[in-house]
Parts: structure tokens; C-alpha cells; sequence
């Protein structure tokens, strides 16, 4: 990695950057001379990428004028590192926007502040209200408005398709090895390769099909942001993800990004709000056609229900899920990305439910058959599973298989970098103390400290174990 990651993205995504090395180099210098008057050779290139700020101002915007040129946009000098960068307010991105526009104002200041690593934005909690505020202006509202821009760069089908498979790319990413594993990397191609096309030229179709894939991408952003434990950041996203949706028209869309909400609610403990943007979800596309889709949604909702304890509102939803499952056909589901919903995932979903409803047995049913041959194969997923599995195994009063269960999920998250995946360690360690400090315990507990989830590695110089350390 250079000293100046930014201008290292940009001069890659202009295309100066290439494996003949010096040569592209050389070709920025000449670029750059060209707007600043006077002859800078690749050697000075090397010291801008290397992390040195160019003293003369006009130098400064000569190299984003340069890139600018390339990429036809233009290229502010906080982008690519030099200069004072703007403040960034504290609720940016909390709104919903009223244009377009301003939603692709938004989403670009917030990819810049987060590169930047600014401290307000990355440790912001969520915002209840915002959740609130969000989902209401998305189900009143049917506007089609994407942005006309009039920037130089023209999009074209091909455009699509190449943030169409590097968001696939980072999908996978993130389900084999976690959000953290490469979530700066996902937000670096946004800032730069999506919003060069975000501020090009295109037609009102390639407009649509743009803001959808944006949409996407910015929404694979959210998730990978909220398993990092970026739950104020993930959140924020989440919103500017479901206002391009809004843009395009495709309510199956931004549904889902209501339903992506609802997870995130969920895990932190909203469990009203959880709910409600699940049925938002549902009340938003009844006429969309999409079984898989309201199969998801009502399964979503049952999760915040049974948190909340409500077993005869859970029982309900989890009816109307496996009611919308049975009669998807997904050749011709509308919800194309919901294709990943297969029988284990529904089962993993109504584990989930019955464990925290405390019907241990069915929980450890549904948490098994998640896990037979028709796994989602994502690593994650079938972490989860497992840790259901030995979740319910240790209220049936089986401690030894829930430990043996648990130690292999543990092997399993070796892998992970994932917020969400210490926190079903944690629910476990947390069930596992109400059982006490017996062999069996003790014999998980040294062979469990060993992995990285159950012992973060902050944490390993720690002579202790918590509640397990022997009496």
C-alpha cells in the first residue's frame, strides 16, 4: 500500500496505473505538467503516491484536473488526499433525500468520510428514528427520479455489467470470510469507479439500470458495514441504498433494503422497529408478485417477534413465511436476488425463531436440517446454523454435544471476520454459564480458547476465561 491510498484508486481507475509501471507513471507526470504549466516527471509522481503533499497549490489542482480529464468528472482535492477536507456533519446520511440528486450527494460524501475513517461517522450508534422516518417516506412515496448529469464520461451497458460482477465478487467476500474481511475495499470501488459513473452521461434506461445496480452495491456496502459492527455507518447506508432504489421504481428493491433493515433492528435489540420495517416491507409490494419476497419478510418479522417474546405473533408469521415458500417459483420470481432463500435458509430462519421462543427441540430440528445438502454453502450462514444448533442442544439440558457443536462452529469462524458471529459466541457463553463450572465445561473452554471468536485477539495475553476460570 502507498502513502496516499486515494490518489494510488483514482490514478488506477483512470488508468495510469498499469503493470508496465513507470511508463503510466510517466504519463500522469505529462498529464499533469500539461495543467500545471511546468515539467513534473515520474519521480514526482512517486512522491505524491508515497504520501507527500505537493506545497504549490496550483500543483495540487493539476493532478486532480488531470485525473478529472480521464475520468470526466471532476475530482476534488480531498479525494485524492491533498487540501483541507470538508467537515462532515453528524447526520450525514441519516435522511432520506427529497431528490435524486441530493442522494447522490449523500451517498458519495458518506463513501469519502468513511475512506477517510472520520471518527463521528464510524463509531455512530443507530438512529431509531431514522429507521422510522425512512421507511415511512419510502411507502408514501413512488417517485422515478434519477439524475440527469451531464458529465463527460458516457455509460454504457458495460458499465453495469463490470459493477454487477465486482459487487457478486465482494458478495462472495463477504459470505466465505465476513464483512470486515474486505469492506474498505468494496467502499474504495464505490468512491471511485461508481461515482465516475453516478456523474457521467446516460440515457433515462441506462439511467435506471445504473441507480439499480448503485443501489445494490451500495446495499452489499450496508450489510458488510453492519456484520463489521458499523452499526451507525451500516444504518446509513442502508438509507441511501434504499433511496436509489426509490429512483429506479422497483419496490421489490427497496423492500428488501426495508427487510436488510429489519435484520440489522433485530440484532440490535429494536425489536418493534424490527417488526414494523419487516411489515413495511410486506404492505409495500403486496401486488409485486414475488413469493420468495414475502416469504423473507414474514420471516424477518417473526424473528423480531419471537425476541419479543410473542409466540402466538410469531406462530403467524412463521406460517405466512412457509405459506409464501411453498408457492414461489423461482424461474419466475421477480425478486431474483432472493434466489438464495431455499428450503435451508427458511429452515435456519424458523430455528432461529424457535430457540428464542425457548422450543428447544424444534429449534435443534430446524437448526440440523438448515444444515444438510441443500446449505447456502456461504460459510457465515452456516455458522450461524451451527451456533443455533448448540444453542438448543445446551437448553435440552445436552451439554456435552452443544459443547462439541459449538467448537466446531468455532472452527468454522476461523475465517470470519464478523461482528455478528462474536455475538452468537457471546449468547452462547452467556447460556453456557447457567450450567457451571463442570468438567465438560472446562474441557470446551480450553480447547474453545484457542480460536479467534471465543478469545478475540486483543484479548489472548488475558489469564483468564471469564466465568469458567476453576475454583
Amino acid at each position: 500500500m502507498t502513502g496516499n491510498a486515494q490518489l494510488e484508486a483514482l490514478m488506477s481507475t483512470a488508468g495510469f496505473l498499469r503493470e508496465d509501471g513507470a511508463v503510466g507513471l510517466k504519463v500522469f507526470g505529462r498529464a499533469v505538467s500539461r495543467h500545471a504549466g511546468r515539467d513534473l516527471n515520474h519521480t514526482y509522481v512517486r512522491r505524491w503516491l508515497s504520501g507527500m503533499v505537493p506545497r504549490e497549490e496550483k500543483v495540487r489542482r493539476a493532478i486532480a484536473q488531470a485525473l478529472g480529464e480521464r475520468l470526466g468528472r471532476q475530482v476534488s482535492l480531498d479525494e485524492i488526499g491533498f487540501g483541507k477536507a470538508k467537515s462532515v456533519p453528524a447526520d450525514l446520511g441519516l435522511s432520506y433525500p427529497d431528490k435524486a440528486s441530493d442522494g447522490i450527494t449523500a451517498v458519495t460524501d458518506l463513501w469519502q468520510a468513511d475512506l477517510a475513517g472520520v471518527p463521528t461517522l464510524i463509531t455512530a450508534p443507530a438512529n431509531v428514528g431514522a429507521w422510522n422516518d425512512a421507511s415511512l417516506s419510502w411507502l408514501v412515496s413512488a417517485r422515478h427520479d434519477a439524475a440527469q448529469s451531464t458529465g463527460s464520461r458516457r455509460v454504457g451497458p458495460g458499465d453495469i455489467a463490470g459493477i454487477h460482477d465486482t459487487t457478486n465478487l465482494f458478495d462472495h467476500l463477504d459470505g466465505q470470510h465476513g464483512g470486515a474481511h474486505a469492506r474498505s475495499a468494496l467502499i474504495q470501488f464505490l468512491r471511485t469507479d461508481l461515482a465516475a459513473l453516478l456523474h457521467g452521461t446516460y440515457s433515462d434506461e441506462i439511467g435506471r439500470d445504473l441507480y439499480k445496480a448503485a443501489a445494490q452495491a451500495t446495499l452489499l456496502g450496508a450489510w458488510m458495514s453492519y456484520d463489521a459492527g458499523l452499526h451507525g455507518l451500516a444504518q446509513r447506508y442502508f438509507i441511501q441504498a434504499l433511496r436509489l432504489a426509490e429512483s429506479t421504481g422497483d419496490r421489490l428493491l427497496g423492500a428488501s433494503i426495508l427487510d436488510a433493515m429489519s435484520h440489522q433492528a433485530n440484532f440490535l435489540g429494536r425489536y418493534r422497529e424490527a417488526a414494523n420495517l419487516a411489515r413495511a416491507a410486506r404492505l409495500g409490494t403486496t401486488t409485486a408478485g414475488s413469493a420468495s419476497a414475502a416469504a423473507h419478510f414474514y420471516a424477518m418479522e417473526a424473528r423480531a417477534l419471537a425476541r419479543l417474546g410473542d409466540a402466538a405473533g410469531c406462530d403467524e408469521a412463521m406460517s405466512g413465511a412457509v405459506r409464501e415458500f411453498e408457492r414461489r417459483n423461482v424461474d419466475t420470481d421477480p425478486a431474483e436476488w432472493f434466489e438464495y432463500f431455499n428450503d435451508a435458509e427458511l429452515a435456519a430462519e424458523l430455528g432461529h425463531c424457535n430457540r428464542d421462543l425457548g422450543r428447544a427441540v424444534h429449534a435443534s430440528a430446524y437448526a440440523t436440517q438448515s444444515l444438510g445438502p441443500t446449505s447456502s454453502g456461504y460459510v457465515r450462514s452456516d455458522f450461524f446454523a451451527t451456533m443455533v444448533l448448540a444453542d438448543s442442544y445446551l437448553e435440552q439440558g445436552e451439554t456435552e454435544e452443544a459443547c462439541r457443536i459449538a467448537l466446531s462452529a468455532l472452527t468454522i469462524g476461523e475465517q470470519l471476520k464478523s461482528a455478528r458471529c462474536g455475538a452468537y459466541v457471546k449468547e452462547f457463553r452467556e447460556r453456557l454459564t447457567r450450567v457451571g463450572n463442570t468438567a465438560t465445561v472446562r474441557e470446551f473452554v480450553e480447547q474453545a480458547s484457542a480460536t479467534r471468536l471465543w478469545t478475540p485477539q486483543d484479548a489472548r495475553t488475558a489469564p483468564n476465561h471469564g466465568d469458567f476460570r476453576q475454583t
